[in-house]
Parts: C-alpha cells; structure tokens; sequence
C-alpha cells in the first residue's frame, strides 16, 4: 500500500501540521488516518489515484493549496493548518483490535449462558404469560392448584418475570451477532468449542418449562392418542376427553386433525410408551427428542458446509447457536427441529456424493413434516449435475418419486394410521394472525370492504388471498428450481422454504428456521444480513407477554417501572467486553475529508 503522510498519535482533536506541512509532495505525502488507511489504485496512465476527489497521490495538499494561492507563506500555512483540522472521522463505537485467537470463546459462552439462565428464570414465575400456566405441566414454575381467573396477580413479578425475558432475549441477540461477525471475519473457527457453546446454552432451556408455545402438549396428546389406536389424522385431542393429557393443548387445536407425518406420530407414541403414559414425563421425552436432532443437526451442517467449501465454524454459529434453534427448537420443543436434522443430512449425503441416501432420509424427513420434500427435488434435479436440459432431468426426478414413495408407503404401513396425513396439510391454517403476509392481507381487506359497507365475510377473504398467496410461492419455487444452476441449488433451497413460509396461510418463528438454517452455510453479503435480521426478529412475533408488560407498568409503582425500563434501554448499549472488538473491520470506519475550514 503507498505511504503517506504520518499523522502522530496525539491528543483526540489535535494533529502536527507543521511537519506535514514541510514535507516535499511526493512518497510519503499521502495522508493516512490511523482509523482508516487511504486506498488507492493506479490510473490507466500507471500514476496512483485516490478514492477521495480532493486528494491525489500526487500532491494530497492540492484541495487546500488552490485556497492558499496568492497568500503569503505564513498565511497558507494558515489555511492548510485550518483545513487539516476538519478532518472527521468517525470513529465506530468500538475500535478494532487484533485478532489473537480463539481462546475468548468462553466469554459470549458465558454471557450468552446468563442470558439464557435470564429468560429461564423469568419464565418460571408462576404468572409467566411465556409459557403454560395450569398445574403439573412441568415439575416446577408452574402452579400446584388451579388459580382462579379472577385472582389478582402480583404485578411486581410479572414484571420482573417479564424483564428477565425481554433482557435476555436483546443480550442473546447481541451476543450472538458479534459472535457471529467474528467466525465471519476469522475463518477457521473451532467447531468442537462451539459445539461446547451450544451444549451449554441447551442447559437453561432443558430445565424449565417448555416456553413461548404450547405445541408440544398437543405431540403429547397425539401419541396417547395412537397408543389408544384412535387415528390422529381422523379426531382431535379431544376425543381423549377431559384428561391430563388435554388440558394443557391449546384449545384451538382440541378439535383438529394431526398435520404431521406417519414417522412422527409413531415416535410419539413410542415416548409415550417409554414414559409409561405420564404426560409430564412424555412432554420431558419430547424435548429431549428434540435435543438429540439439535445434534444431529450439528454433525450435518458441519458435513453439508465441508462438503461444498464453505467455513463449517460460520455455518456452526449462523445455525447451531442461532437464537432461533435454542429458543424455539429446545425451548419450545417443536418437531421442526427434527424435520429440519434429517433434511439436512439428506442434503449432507447428497452433497458428498450418495444422492440415493440424500433422498431417502429427506424422504424421512418429509415424514414428519411435508415441507422437507424440497429437499428430495432438488437432489434429483442436480443428480446428473449442471446445465442439463429438463428432458435428462426427468429420470432422476422419477427415481426418487419412486424411492420417496416407497419409504412413506412403508412408515405408513408401519404406523397403522393409513394416509390422512395428507388431507391434514392445511391444519395450521386454523390461526389467523398478521404476522402472515397473505393472511394479514385478508383481514386488512375485509376491513376495508366493512368500511365501504360491503358484507364481505374474513374467512372467504383470507382463503381467496391464501390461494393468491400460495400460487404466488409456487412459481416462485418453480423459478428457483429451474435456475437453481446459476444461484446454487443449496441457495435455492433455502429460499424456497423461506418463500414457502412468508407467502403461506400461517407464519411462526419456528417455520422461518427452516430456510434460514439451510441457507446458513452462504450466509455472506447482503443475504447475510437478511439472514441475522429475520433471526433476531423472528423471535418476538407473536411473542406473549407484550401485553402483560403493558398492563404491569400501568400499575406498578412509577420507581419500579423506570428502574426496568431503565436497564432495557441499557442493555442495548452495554459493553459486552475486549472480545467484540475482533468482529470489527478497521476498514469499515468513515473516510477522513481534507477540506479547508470555513
């Protein structure tokens, strides 16, 4: 890089002039800021050109000379002193440092850690709007009798309960996106220590109760209701009557159908079996179900990163210790979390060269949730590799119709629960909420019809703009699909499960993490960016506890309230340590401007 002119270390807002000043205009006349180096390139005549229009390589004092032509010495120097002292660099909020390895991890282990311990205990007061409050669903945090809806809450705990979640949640978040920058900016992270990392953060989540969804007690509920022989594909968990195992299901899903595949529902049951038909104990077996595809999930995204090239410790950080996967997969203990390890490891064979195997586990993976079979088309459309016409494609995609069609057909053999799993696709569009782009879309429309005087009912609405929706996503997939050898057929992957998710009837945290974590591997650039904010916000949609946070600061004492808003606020800004600093990059600091002062 050229050399320049050296601006000493000196007080914050002073620089020596005078030896730049008396320097001849050539070498090491180029100025320098120790934030952020000049760059410079070479013209088409060879000479070096500068990024900054006032300043050359050549002579970097000709801005201010043209001030000072016709002036005295004394009084050039004057104008040259004046403008080099408006040089404005803004600093970033934290200077870079250099990199000295990978031994800081276990600091954001242990600061993410706190924060997940925050949420834990804040979600175990026994009036947490976070997760399920009727007794003996979980072995602590919960209440031990029925608590009338009619009882006063103590609202000093609620809110407390509440600031302990929201705080962790915004630690969590900043810990993970400097982490994040860091495995991005140093390649070779590690990925034993942060599979460490990740071992550590499950803890708080495994011990409390399952949060921010009731779902799992729905799982439950399913696998009691296959070991009855009572078709989960036919009833709801109603038909169990009023049970233990139906209490604590949400009550939109009493009455409605199973949408999961026969695999799933069989190794429900088989917990259910294990547990001896305890539904405390069966709901504890599922989220250690949920666990074991966590790891799963680690070993191939490490593999499918390998295999294609990329960085396997940033593909680690972007999909293991994203907040979604312990949040929402753990916490929650959703059954995504399992769809979304066996698609991966079919994606994982497939690109180490076993496509038949790909197929076969993707296929096991479309047996706990239909989703997963994208997965299946796209391994037999890159089969026979790149650049293929559509005709030569066609057996492939024959192939693994036939290889898919045998694995359902046996774990639905194997089940006993016949084929109405298939009719059940549409289940989770029972929710309506706007957090669903085509579904908002139907509600806002309604409304509107109601404000012209049109009787227009919500329901015939949101199932037109579902339609449109779902149409809008299929050929959005299907232009994925046919340049998937341009963009990558990974890349096209993820997006398709991502469009599939914002364009359909309903969207959840958890349905996001199946695009995001299979794009997790190319996270760089612009998708990068997209990729860490829909994981940072995907969190807080439809995250409960908004309004009980309302509620408890209109009536807790004023000091109280301030106090917590106070710390909030806070945790936005807190230095999180010395290591953050390995995440910045000194180029990305602004450019210094030589301008004569006014």
């Amino acid at each position: 890089m050229p050399t320049g002119v050296q601006i000493p270390p000196g007080p914050p807002h002073s620089v020596n002039i005078l030896r730049a000043a008396r320097e001849p205009p050539h070498g090491d006349l180029v100025g320098r800021v120790r934030e952020r180096p000049l760059r410079y390139s070479l013209s088409a005549t060879g000479v070096p050109r500068s990024p900054h229009p006032n300043v050359t390589a050549a002579d970097p004092t000709r801005s201010v000379r043209g001030h000072a032509q016709g002036l005295s010495a004394d009084r050039a120097l004057g104008v040259l002193r004046r403008g080099v002292a408006v040089v404005r660099a803004t600093r970033p909020q934290q200077k870079a440092s250099p990199f000295e390895g990978w031994g800081f991890l276990w600091r954001p282990a242990i600061l993410g850690f706190a924060a997940l311990l925050a949420i834990a205990i804040g979600s175990s007061f026994s009036n947490s709007p976070f997760k399920n409050e009727l007794p003996h669903t979980w072995f602590f945090g919960v209440p031990t009798r029925e608590v009338s809806p009619f009882a006063v809450a103590n609202t000093t705990t609620l809110l407390l309960g509440i600031f302990l979640v929201y705080g962790g949640l915004v630690l969590l978040m900043r810990v993970w996106i400097r982490l994040a920058a860091i495995v991005y900016r140093h390649k070779g992270a590690p990925v034993s220590k942060l599979a460490w990392i990740l071992a550590l953060w499950t803890v708080p989540m495994l011990l409390i109760a399952p949060v921010f969804s009731n779902d799992v007690y729905s799982y439950a509920a399913q696998g009691e209701m296959v070991t009855r022989h009572l078709s989960p594909y036919h009833f709801g968990p109603w038909t169990l009557g009023a049970a233990p195992w139906v209490n604590p299901v949400d009550p939109i899903w009493h009455n409605v159908p199973a949408p999961y595949g026969p695999l799933f529902l069989m190794v429900d049951s088989w917990i259910v079996r294990l547990s001896g038909h305890n539904p405390l104990t069966t709901v504890a077996g599922l989220r250690l179900l949920e666990v074991l595809a966590v790891a799963l999930l680690a070993w191939a995204m490490t593999v499918l990163a390998k295999s294609l090239g990329y960085d396997p410790g940033n593909a680690f950080v972007m999909c293991l210790l994203n907040p979604l996967v312990v949040l929402t997969l753990v916490g929650g203990a959703h059954n995504d979390g399992l769809m979304m390890a066996l698609l991966v490891a079919g994606l994982a064979l497939a690109a180490k060269r076993h496509p038949v195997w790909g197929i076969v586990v993707c296929a096991l993976a479309a047996s706990i949730k239909v989703p997963a079979a994208i997965g299946i088309v796209y391994i037999a459309w890159t089969w026979l590799g790149p650049g293929l016409r559509v005709r030569l494609r066609l057996r492939p995609l024959a192939v693994a119709g036939i290889l898919s069609a045998a694995v359902f057909g046996a774990l639905t053999l194997a089940s006993g629960l016949g084929f109405g799993w298939i009719y059940d696709l549409n289940a989770p569009g029972k929710v309506m909420s706007w957090a669903a782009p085509a579904t908002g879309l139907g509600m806002l429309l309604t409304q509107v019809c109601h404000l012209f005087g049109y009787g227009v009912a919500t329901s015939s609405m949101i199932s037109v703009t579902r339609v449109i929706g779902l149409v809008i996503a299929a050929t959005v997939m299907l232009w994925l699909l046919f340049n998937a050898d341009r963009i990558g057929w990974l890349k096209a992957v993820g997006l398709s499960l991502l469009v599939l998710v914002v364009l359909g009837p309903v969207v959840q945290p958890w349905y996001l993490s199946w695009g995001i974590l299979v794009l997790a591997p190319l996270a760089m650039g612009r998708l990068r960016a997209w990729l860490i904010g829909l994981s940072v916000v995907s969190p807080f949609l439809g995250l409960p506890g908004g309004h009980s946070l309302l509620n408890a600061i209109v009536h807790t004492p004023m000091i109280e309230t301030g106090l917590v808003l106070f710390v909030l606020w806070a945790l936005l800004g807190a230095p999180l340590g010395r290591w953050t600093a390995y995440g910045y990059d000194p180029e990305l600091v602004a450019q210094p401007e030589l301008l004569p002062a006014a």
